[in-house]
């Protein structure tokens, strides 16, 4: 590979990256904790792309090679700049979140690793509102039934499964590489004019002994209520 596309690379490997840091793009790859090391690896490839630049600019001599080794290198470097297209791809092109097909391919993964332990009291209301993650971890593996006779809401996207709907998040460890699927099943919900990934809000009551290991865990919410809303900044737990 010629130096002055291992040059451009670094230039828009670390220019890509500070885009997808400043903005909402970053959450569809990592946690919004993780912010901060994009933009500190993507500053630091710059500088290491402007240090390179100004020594090869220094190091330049005049050309003494051959006519034929230069036509023999032309093809390499042709097929080096092909690596720039992905990269040129994130400018152009931003990925949406992980959302149905993922949990479609994925489910027999839900709530993997998680363990029996205490939980604490829910708060008082009427309803309460709760993340995916712990409604779906409640009802598996709460011994004390926090979860029996509440009313909770919860929010994610839909996966339709024929006629019937579950409630779905993603939820991630470091980054979207490693997303893993929460879902649940939603009895007596309104399925008219909703699509896989459409955004919901619902209410309702776990159906007690729902989330079990010949379920996958997924636990079955009675809906009361359900209203569209709009994707959230960060689609990830």
């Amino acid at each position: 590979m010629r130096r002055e596309t291992q040059n451009i690379l670094l230039v828009l490997t670390g220019g890509a990256l500070l885009k997808i840091a400043f903005g909402d793009t970053y959450l569809r790859y990592v946690k919004p904790s993780q912010q901060p090391l994009l933009i500190i690896a993507g500053v630091v490839i710059l500088a290491l792309a402007a240090v390179a630049i100004v020594r090869d600019i220094k190091a330049r001599q005049p050309k003494t090679s051959q006519p034929r080794a230069r036509a023999a290198g032309h093809d390499h470097a042709r097929s080096a700049w092909l690596l720039t297209l992905p990269v040129l791809a994130i400018f152009v092109v931003a990925p949406p979140a992980l959302g149905a097909d993922s949990v479609d391919r994925d489910s027999s993964r839900a709530t993997a690793g998680a363990t029996d332990s205490a939980f604490p009291p829910l708060p008082r209301g009427a309803v309460v509102d709760l993340s995916v993650t712990e409604f779906v971890t409640r009802a598996g593996w709460d011994t004390a039934n926090s979860l029996d006779d509440r009313t909770v809401e919860l929010t994610g996207f839909v996966v339709r499964d024929g006629e019937s709907l579950r409630l779905a998040r993603m939820v991630v460890t470091c980054c979207a590489a490693d997303a893993a699927p929460l879902s649940v099943r939603l009895h007596d919900a309104p399925a008219t004019g909703l699509r896989s990934d459409d955004w919901i809000t619902v209410t309702g009551q776990l159906v007690p002994g729902t989330a079990t290991e010949a379920s996958d865990y997924q636990p079955v919410l009675r809906v009361d209520s359900l209203r569209e809303v709009s994707a959230p900044r960060n689609p990830y737990e």
